[in-house]
């Protein structure tokens, strides 16, 4: 039995009878389902069938790419999906509730309790699926694995274009240049390239600021491969680097390294965050880390679990998550370090091979 054979029987067994279904509209999910990406369509999951609508633009794409489901070519996607369950007998239909807008889940709820079937949104069905979705296959490990290994043939690149009067801008552009080039099939997110004094800004914006000897640079940077997304963030100093500078990254490191010495299969996240947490704290800068130690990676680039002080996930076997604490001192310059791990039982396997040594370039 394949990875999606086995997801689509899990989920199959949360259907309490022939006359309930599942039906799925979020890409990622149906990704997930089905191993086809792009499809704008719908999956419906019966007790016995499962069935992907997809228009004419994905239909032969569709036909050849993906499992477990029959895939049928919809004009109207409201009469097919009404045709589809009258002929399966099905009563009642559970939507994803954190997916679909309140303007397309009430057309959904006429349309289909005209034809005398319910509709029911709660979050079961998405915390069912995010569940499944945390514990990562052999086979997502090893697209998040490559994600990484293009990110970090990038950066590796970049690092020789980062030097005084050169724009956060360029930088960023000549990131998704060269991950695009080596095989990404897009970046993960908006690029945070960032110099200076907005180096304070956790998710700062790249612009036309140029970069002055002196300044920290920080870049967080992801790739996504098959699906999978990676992330990375690395500071390097450019040209100098001052007393303080050099202090609060030394601070950020220890406590990266110390949060990534407790990783292992049974810790509750959130211990993982105190350790990085209190390192910061105890050294005076608790104040300047305001965001979570880390979170899940995978279709998305923030899923579950969180690694954060009110988390309550104990870390599991094939779990990926990032651990990127960091100090950002208003107005003045700011660190972070991070790296994406997956959960092992003694420990775990970090995907980031960079050295995390302050670089001075």
């Amino acid at each position: 039995m394949n990875d999606i054979e086995i997801r689509v029987n899990k989920l199959r067994n949360l259907l309490e009878n022939q006359k309930d279904s599942f039906l799925i509209t979020n890409e990622k999910n149906i990704f997930y389902l089905t191993g086809f990406n792009k499809s704008e369509g719908a999956l419906l999951l019966t007790s016995t069938q499962a069935y992907l609508f997809v228009d004419f633009r994905y239909y032969e794409a569709a036909c050849a790419k993906a499992k477990c489901c029959e895939v049928l070519l919809y004009s109207n996607l409201k009469d097919s999906l009404i045709s589809v369950l009258k002929k399966c007998s099905v009563k009642s239909v559970h939507i994803e509730s954190t997916h679909m807008t309140v303007s397309t889940f009430q057309k959904y709820v006429t349309f289909m309790n005209e034809a005398g079937i319910s509709v029911i949104s709660n979050s079961a069905l998405d915390n069912f699926i995010s569940n499944l979705r945390m514990i990562k296959s052999k086979d997502e490990i090893n697209c998040i694995a490559k994600a990484q290994a293009i990110s970090e043939k990038a950066y590796s690149e970049v690092l020789n274009y980062i030097k005084p009067g050169v724009s956060e801008q360029s930088i960023a552009n000549e990131l998704e240049y060269l991950m695009k080039k080596y095989g990404a099939e897009d970046i993960s997110f908006d690029l945070i390239t960032i110099t200076g004094k907005k180096t304070s800004l956790p998710h700062g914006v790249p612009d036309d600021s140029i970069i002055y000897p002196g300044d920290f640079f920080t870049m967080d940077i992801g790739a996504i491969y098959n699906g999978y997304h990676s992330d990375m963030t690395r500071t390097v100093a450019v040209k100098e680097c001052s007393d303080k500078q050099r202090e609060i990254y030394d601070i950020v490191l220890k406590a990266q390294l110390s949060a990534l010495s407790s990783v292992k299969s049974g810790i509750e996240s959130s211990k993982v965050d105190k350790i990085a947490r209190d390192i910061i704290t105890d050294d005076g800068y608790g104040d300047c880390f305001g965001h979570s130690t880390g979170h899940g990676v995978g279709l998305d680039i923030h899923e579950q679990p969180n690694v954060s002080p009110n988390s309550n996930h104990i870390l599991s076997n094939g779990m990926v998550i990032t651990i990127e604490p960091g100090i950002y001192i208003n107005n003045k310059f700011g660190v972070r370090i991070e790296d994406m791990v997956s959960v092992e039982e003694q420990g775990y396997r970090n995907f980031a091979t960079l050295s995390k040594e302050l670089i001075i370039v």
